[in-house]
């Protein structure tokens, strides 16, 4: 019987990488500058998730940030991500694991991030993925970020594949949106722990039978 699962695409921050606290730290730090902060609790409920262009419109909006200093802070916030990247980024066992058998078995892997290009492919490369990867859909490559589907339709195309052939595993709510949107099926985890080989299989396995 031919695989009708083809290709698992995988978010980054908090599937992957456990970043989450990074992307909230750099940016604090960069917003600090100008005297302003994201709480933890908004953090969580509100911004999570999302590229920080679209925090800092956020921002705008709530705090009235002048659109001026977008630019800068965002530059700022970027090089901040990478100095901790650096620091605190590793291999995880369990991650090159997976990805590693998956690729054996045939399938295609993408990872799909509201992040920049740059970030991701440091985050790839920091943390030993990098060979297992096919392809690399950033906030740069789509005209809508998560939770539009955009990105991982984007992906799918490339793969010249359907998207019942596609597995998402993501963990944040506008990620999950994104990913049901696309027409794929999603895994959804609550932790990077939770990306596991037994776990991914055990998905592949549940849409093969359906």
């Amino acid at each position: 019987m031919e695989k009708k699962i083809k290709a698992v695409l995988f978010d980054m921050d908090g599937v992957l990488i456990d970043a989450k606290d990074w992307h909230y730290e750099a940016l604090n730090k960069a917003l600090r500058l100008f005297g302003m902060e994201i709480s933890r609790y908004d953090h969580l409920t509100t911004f999570d998730g999302l590229p920080t262009k679209v925090k800092l419109e956020m921002l705008s909006k709530r705090y009235y940030l002048p659109h001026e200093l977008h630019q800068f802070i965002n530059d700022v916030k970027q090089s901040y991500t990478a100095e901790l990247v650096y620091q605190r980024c590793h291999p995880m066992f369990h991650h090159e694991y997976a990805l590693s058998k998956l690729k054996q078995e045939g399938y295609r892997i993408a990872v799909c991030s509201n992040s920049i290009r740059k970030t991701i492919e440091l985050m790839m490369d920091r943390s030993g993925l990098s060979p297992y990867i096919d392809l690399i859909v950033s906030n740069e490559d789509v005209t809508k970020a998560k939770p539009d589907p955009e990105m991982y339709q984007t992906a799918i195309k490339k793969f010249g594949l359907n998207p019942d052939e596609c597995i998402v595993v993501e963990d944040n709510p506008n990620g999950i949106q994104a990913g049901k949107a696309s027409g794929a099926s999603v895994l959804e985890v609550s932790t990077v722990y939770d990306v596991n080989y037994e776990n991914i299989k055990r998905k592949i396995e549940e849409c093969e039978n359906d």
